[in-house]
């Protein structure tokens, strides 16, 4: 690959990574090729782009976009052969690598970069496998509104019930 090359990689991966807050970094190695293409497959069904980068390149790629993205703690972790996985849902990824560990121990996990936060290591998978996406999230605040709204209807509805029992019993006894 020449300089040229490498520079037009470089900003590829530059603009993939300034793009996307999941940025999962793994070690495919030793996994045959039919392994890597199911995996393939299933990533680009569930609409995740994975693709293998060489270490020294996508580190340019993410030294370019500045210290504030908090990248410099994935570098130590870019050694060996790494595939990214690129998401727009946080666990994504994490759940296809449960799904197709299944069969084996590989993909395995060396780094994980989550809105600015990094999951170091194989046993972060269980972590990002339980985030909650955006839309998960959105539902469970929904759910949390709508509860106290539903006790005060429902409670005005027994109220009311009982209110009247109380006055027509009341009535009887008045009477």
């Amino acid at each position: 690959m020449n300089k040229q090359e490498k520079n037009q990689v470089i900003q590829e991966l530059r603009e993939k990574f300034d793009n996307n807050s999941f940025i999962y970094f793994t070690d495919a190695s030793s996994m045959t090729v039919a392994q890597v293409n199911r995996l393939r497959r299933m990533c680009f069904q569930q609409g995740v782009e994975m693709s293998v980068v060489k270490n020294t390149l996508a580190r340019k790629a993410m030294e370019g976009l500045g210290e504030e993205r908090g990248f410099a703690k994935v570098y130590d972790s870019l050694v060996g052969p790494t595939a990214i996985m690129l998401s727009d849902t946080a666990n994504l990824p994490a759940r296809l690598i449960k799904e197709f560990r299944k069969d084996g121990v590989k993909p395995v996990l060396k780094v994980a970069y989550i809105d600015a936060d990094i999951f170091t290591g194989d046993s972060a998978i269980e972590v990002l496998v339980a985030l909650k996406s955006k839309n998960e999230l959105i539902g469970d605040v929904l759910m949390l509104l709508q509860s106290p709204a539903k006790n005060v209807i429902s409670a005005l509805k027994s109220g009311g019930n009982t209110i009247a029992g109380l006055v027509k019993t009341l009535e009887q006894r008045a009477s």
